[in-house]
């Protein structure tokens, strides 16, 4: 244990008490359900015969039964009231074009015509995700959390009541956006809102020239060039004709001016928050004119209303459609948008209007037993912290040459860091990208001369005590290349039938993923449904006793960002640097422009220059852009069309997985769904794949879970191998084993139903 009583792994990290308990909404047998009993022990009886005959005909009759009795059970997930909210939430035209016809449709073993099975499918497709997929979404994803606990001797769970504790509804912010520029419209609205100067734009002197990175610098007439100084986002444009003892046409003509000129925005900006409604009627109770104010206010109350609605609905499908769709409706009457962002737009995170995230009413606690299992990942993480160091090195000496050019065309020891930023663009969005994948090749020829792989091996099994000393020699400690590098989130799964399994010892540890650079439990959507979101604050400032330099993040981004995964662990200590937009309030005190800053040389290493005297490592500047590089790179083994099950003492390293192109699955393209079952099964054994495994394929959106004793899975995987062969015959999906299986689901709720589940951990480097 370490000094304030955290659990360590090593002597080097230190993990969080807390952890977040991830798991489905609904029970792991859902998808069980859809394997037939005994089905798959007859179609094994043609394994390497002939599909044909007297026995096939009988079978092919068999299996119509089946798969319309397989229909029938399909049609009752897609007409449970739970089933039908979860869709609804994730895309309510499915329930109109797809659930709704279908289950019109009386199947049987006849009439399975190509439309009936595609809508079979889509809800085949939606169930194993709610059943089988550890997301974090809504009631069919909700959040759990736990506690780190050694009095425990493996891990205990307290069931709650019912499957979730509370709920939340929350705006995405591009709805609230759009309600702003609605507002914006209005003349005498924006008399009272304050502009602010593009975080990037500097202006020494009122009398001196505007200065732009990668620009020369522009000549303005002062009293524009002292306007374009004091728009700092907190003074309206009548505070500033006071200070500057100008008229009011004279201010807006000025600030018309400065934002053609793209020096100030002058908009209802609604700051990056979980809850953007109320940033946004805080910039409204500011309004001083009371008749106004209420004007603004009203379209906001009517979409707050119809948010409340959706929020009280629940799980009560028939509630919850309806109130969305008279929030949609209020919604497009008063900002004239659509109520629906398209598929495929750059900002894809939180297409509708609104999103619920809940808290799952079990809580979790583990202990001695899982903690000693999870020592393994301390060489893990050593070499992790390696591969981020040696990362931010690469970027740091590109960066420095940047610095250096810069600082000698000035004639000085200081550079603007909105210069400096600009310059290093090129770096992080080019050269930082190869650096990565070249820093990866290394990390993972080090660990293949500590953990060698044997041809044709299905599994490898190594100790701690084998591999400590070489990765202590291959992975030498090195400081953390920017802050944020000093966390990393492992995700772990337990393989037990049951809690009391673990107690015994009668278990494995699977490592999911290891994030890099990142405390993924300090996302909104995690901190929004903790019981007590200070708590988390309290550890983050054990982590950090000082302040910290945080790059300010636009609100969504199409690589994944929206206000939902934002961090929120800041504290009023903490300061934001904002670099191309200012997304946070205004108000908030130690958000520094970047044209305010410096950078400058202590010692070896550069470092930002704040204007009250605060310095910080410039890789800090940089730190979200390193951790979106780092962040998925842990990889032990590059990829290949085969790598083994790799476990250190009872920690699954890595899983068995395998990679083919679309046409190596010679089954898809069989037109008859028995012979297709058939040869699909007779393909998986010919290559010692298990039951259930999940498949990843360039041409899905995400990862999708395959039985192959469920036909209706093996038509979802033929359909996805037929869509990669069609688009490109070389590139190649992976298959890997679904470790744990549903067998090992030990996650229950107070009913007894079994879920799966995997533990999200934070560790915390303290080698700093």
């Amino acid at each position: 244990m370490s000094d304030d009583g955290a659990p360590l792994l090593g002597r080097r990290w230190r993990l969080w008490e807390q952890f977040s308990l991830r798991g489905p909404g609904f029970p792991v047998g859902g998808v069980l359900d859809l394997a037939p009993v005994d089905l798959s022990v007859y179609a094994d009886k043609f394994a390497g015969g002939v599909l044909s005959g007297p026995d096939w005909v009988e079978f092919e009759g068999v299996f119509g039964e089946v798969a319309a009795r397989t229909a029938v059970r399909l049609q009752e997930v897609a007409g449970s009231s739970d089933f039908t909210a979860a869709v609804a939430w994730q895309n309510r035209t499915v329930l109109r074009t797809g659930l709704r016809p279908f289950l019109g449709w009386v199947p049987s073993a006849s009439n399975r015509s190509s439309m009936p099975r595609q809508r079979e499918e889509l809800v085949a497709h939606y169930w194993q995700r709610f059943c089988v997929k550890n997301d974090t979404i809504g009631f069919f994803g909700p959040v759990g959390w736990g506690r780190v606990d050694r009095s425990v001797g493996g891990v205990e769970i307290d069931a709650g009541e019912g499957l979730t504790e509370s709920s939340s509804v929350f705006f995405s912010s591009w709805s609230i956006d759009a309600l702003a520029r609605t507002l914006s419209a209005d003349d005498r609205l924006m008399a009272w809102i304050p502009p602010r100067r593009m975080p990037y734009i500097r202006a020494d002197s009122d009398d001196g020239p505007v200065r732009i990175p990668g620009r020369t610098p522009q000549q303005a007439p002062p009293r524009l060039v002292a306007l374009l100084r004091l728009a700092d986002g907190r003074r309206p444009p009548a505070e500033l004709a006071r200070a500057l003892r100008m008229t009011p046409a004279e201010v807006t003509a000025g600030l018309a001016e400065l934002v053609r000129r793209r020096w100030v925005t002058w908009r209802l900006d609604v700051p990056s928050g979980p809850r953007p409604d109320r940033e946004l009627r805080a910039i409204l109770e500011r309004v001083g004119d009371p008749e106004l104010r209420r004007g603004a206010l009203e379209p906001l109350e009517v979409l707050e209303r119809g948010r409340e609605r959706v929020e009280a609905a629940g799980r009560d499908a028939g509630a919850l459609c309806e109130a969305l769709a008279a929030l949609e409706e209020d919604f497009t009457r008063i900002t004239d948008t659509a109520s629906q962002r398209a598929k495929g737009t750059h900002t894809a995170p939180n297409r509708s209007l609104v999103y619920s995230d809940t808290r799952r009413s079990a809580t979790a606690r583990v202990g001695s037993e899982v903690l000693d299992a999870m020592a393994p990942l301390d060489p893990l993480m050593t070499s992790a912290a390696w591969l981020m160091a040696r990362l931010g090195a690469r970027v740091e000496e590109r960066a420095t040459e940047v610095y250096e050019k810069l600082a000698a065309a000035s004639g000085g020891d200081r550079v603007n860091l909105a210069d400096f930023w600009f310059g290093c663009m090129p770096i992080l969005h080019g050269a930082a990208v190869t650096d990565a994948q070249e820093v990866l090749e290394e990390f993972q020829r080090r660990w293949a001369r500590i953990i060698p792989v044997p041809d044709g091996a299905r599994q490898v099994r190594t100790t701690h005590a084998a591999i400590a000393s070489q990765v202590a020699e291959a992975f030498p400690p090195v400081p953390a290349a920017w802050t944020a590098a000093r966390y990393l989130s492992p995700d772990v799964l337990i393989v037990a039938h049951d809690t009391e399994s673990v107690g015994r010892g009668d278990f494995e540890l699977v490592l999911g993923e290891l994030h890099l650079a990142s405390n993924t439990v300090g996302a909104s959507l995690f901190v929004s449904q903790h019981p007590e979101p200070a708590e988390l604050l309290r550890i983050t400032g054990q982590d950090h006793p000082g302040p910290r330099l945080l790059p300010l993040l636009p609100k969504e981004h199409k690589s994944r960002l929206s206000v939902r995964v934002r961090n929120v662990l800041v504290r009023p200590e903490d300061y934001y640097i904002a670099l191309l937009e200012l997304t946070a309030d205004p108000h908030r005190d130690r958000t520094v422009l970047s044209a305010d800053a410096h950078v400058t040389r202590r010692g070896d290493r550069l470092v930002a220059l704040l204007p009250d005297g605060g310095e910080f490592a410039v890789t800090d500047v940089f730190g979200h852009v390193l951790t979106t590089l780092a962040m998925d790179m842990f990889r032990l083994f590059p990829d290949a069309d085969h790598v083994p099950r790799v476990a250190v003492d009872k920690l699954v390293v890595s899983r068995e997985s395998w990679r083919f192109t679309g046409g190596d699955l010679e089954f898809a393209e069989e037109k008859s769904e028995a012979r297709r079952y058939v040869r699909a099964r007779n393909w998986r054994d010919g290559r010692g794949l298990p039951r259930y495994v999940f498949v990843v394929s360039p041409t899905e959106p995400r990862p999708f879970y395959v039985d192959f004793d469920a036909p209706v899975y093996v038509n979802i995987l033929a359909k996805a191998a037929r869509r990669l062969a069609r688009k490109d015959p070389q590139a190649k999906l992976t298959v890997t084993e679904m470790l744990p299986s549903p067998e090992h689901a030990w996650l229950t709720d107070d009913q007894g139903n079994a879920y799966t589940s995997e533990l999200r951990f934070v560790a915390v480097d303290q080698h700093h």
